[in-house]
């Protein structure tokens, strides 16, 4: 068992651990409870939660038992930001968003077997707990000066925007989270992101302080970014959800294949289930030709798969395919077609007037005598078809679905006409 710790390295997953030859010694000497928290502060997991999710998911596979713990009590505060308060959500709206954390990540872990998943709630241990007892309990075994030191808070003191004591006893909270886990399931092992280094060590130190003898370790996993400075995890229509209703399949589908050459390598090691040898192979291929997007087309198909099933997975890749002239538009459902079509140009018309004005109208040529030359040029595509006189206007018949037309230039430039009334 412990070679898990050697495959994250080798994958890029490992950060930093609290202890690593403790942590060596407690994977081989038996059966390891972990636990790794989400906190329900939107209806929806995004990109960025999947490192820790595909990360339970490995950790499981190598014989730990994992909590996956979706906090109904932390979700109502959130942990500080560096930059400013978080929104307060209402606890009818947090317990909403719990059910639907929990719906995604069950998905990805085993829970039958000897080391089968348990999903925790952090509100079932704080809902009856008085303040009273929680600054007696807890807060009283935590240093005020150690706590001002954890970077999010220092910054957040340094600005004019401050820190309420809200958000401030937030690491009292998640601390407080794995001294219960320790206590009820024997969870010895507490998962998180390097930005939550602080708050993991906290929870060491408070198991110590009231579990002397204890031994309890940590694990960090490094932060994802971008090789061109951007955030992680965000497109250019903002955050990629996991909900397919917040980010459709498609648009998921399109992040991973639009993936940066030089950030693909990492990104198949941290968040793929393909072998070393596997990933080396689709490295080598990806230097020798990265025009083909082998590795971003391989990733894309593989969490596509794991996040919304194989058959959201095939309709996506076929809509990829057939947008391109690679298959038949006609042979896409519209719930798929009309989500493709949602992430390229589109403009909305009542009547379909001619070629040229279409073109335009679809920002695919800059005038319409650049629109007519485009068509002379045998440049231009009506659903796949080339076209021959930009002066006809298509017929209500070529409409996909009653409602779409897809306008090509040349090989890559795409663009939809939708037509909404008459």
């Amino acid at each position: 068992m412990t070679d898990i710790v050697d495959e994250l390295k080798w994958r890029g997953l490992f950060a930093q651990s609290t202890d690593e030859d403790a942590l060596r010694k407690a994977l081989a000497d038996g059966p390891v409870t972990f636990y790794c928290g989400y906190d329900p502060t939107a209806a929806s997991l995004h990109v960025g939660h999947l490192v820790q999710v595909l990360t339970m998911r490995r950790l499981q596979q190598a014989g730990l038992r994992p909590l996956a713990l979706v906090g109904g009590a932390t979700g109502q505060i959130g942990d500080p930001r560096p930059t400013a308060e978080r929104t307060l959500n209402d606890p009818e709206t947090v317990a909403q968003w719990v059910t639907r954390l929990r719906s995604q990540i069950e998905p990805f872990l085993s829970f039958e077997g000897e080391n089968a998943a348990v999903m925790v709630n952090n509100l079932d241990w704080t809902a009856s707990l008085s303040a009273i007892e929680f600054l007696r309990d807890i807060g009283k075994h935590f240093r005020v000066n150690k706590m001002l030191t954890k970077e999010s808070i220092a910054r957040r003191l340094e600005s004019d925007e401050g820190i309420s004591y809200t958000e401030f006893s937030y690491q009292l909270l998640q601390s407080m989270d794995f001294l219960e886990l320790y206590r009820r399931y024997g969870c010895t092992l507490q998962q998180g992101g390097s930005d939550q280094w602080g708050n993991l060590t906290a929870g060491l130190d408070l198991i110590h302080r009231l579990e002397p003898g204890a031994e309890v370790h940590a694990l960090a996993t490094p932060l994802m970014t971008k090789a061109d400075g951007t955030k992680f995890g965000k497109s250019e229509s903002g955050a990629v959800w996991l909900d397919a209703e917040m980010t459709t399949p498609y648009a998921f589908y399109q992040f991973w294949l639009n993936a940066d050459d030089r950030d693909i390598s990492r990104y198949m090691r941290i968040l793929s289930f393909r072998t070393p040898a596997e990933l080396e192979e689709l490295e080598k291929v990806t230097e020798e030709r990265p025009q083909a997007r082998t590795a971003q087309r391989a990733l894309a198909e593989e969490l596509t798969t794991l996040v919304h099933g194989a058959d959201q997975c095939a309709a996506v890749v076929a809509a990829s395919k057939a947008l391109f002239g690679q298959g038949e538009l006609g042979e896409l459902d519209e719930a798929t077609l009309s989500a493709a079509l949602s992430e390229v140009p589109h403009a909305r018309v009542t009547e379909l007037g001619p070629l040229v004005d279409l073109l335009v109208e679809a920002g695919l040529a800059p005038s319409k005598s650049g629109a007519r030359r485009t068509v002379k040029e045998g440049g231009a595509y009506v659903n796949n078809v080339k076209a021959v006189d930009g002066e006809a206007a298509p017929g209500r018949e070529e409409l996909l679905h009653g409602r779409w037309l897809v306008l090509r230039r040349g090989k890559k430039n795409l663009a939809a006409i939708e037509v909404t009334g008459g």
